[in-house]
């Protein structure tokens, strides 16, 4: 006999956490470490197809900036202080985009 385990369609309360965890890292100048919650929120998402894309199109921002911030030659001491204010409003908004896919497939 084998017993099948059906996905809840509810959102797990860490992977909300994180997603909300994201923008306010952002916003409060630890953009490097924002990439833990990143993480968890690409974790979690791996059986929802639609919360998917978003948490990839997050990490990819991400991956875009970590990447323009080691390889570029300037000589800002941090991520976040390397970030323009349109780069950290775009890194937010993208945040706050995947929180918002986050709590309205949670509230279902």
């Amino acid at each position: 006999m084998t017993t099948t385990i059906r996905p809840s369609g509810r959102t797990s309360k860490t992977v909300l956490v994180a997603a909300w965890a994201v923008p306010l890292m952002v916003v409060g100048q630890f953009a490097l470490l924002a990439g833990l919650p990143i993480a968890v929120v690409l974790i979690g998402s791996r059986r929802e197809r639609r919360l998917r894309w978003w948490a990839g199109a997050l990490a990819a921002v991400y991956a875009v900036l970590l990447t323009l911030w080691i390889s570029g030659p300037g000589s800002a001491p941090s991520l976040s202080k390397y970030l323009s204010p349109a780069a950290t409003a775009l890194f937010a908004a993208a945040g706050l985009a995947v929180a918002a896919v986050v709590s309205r497939r949670r509230a279902r």
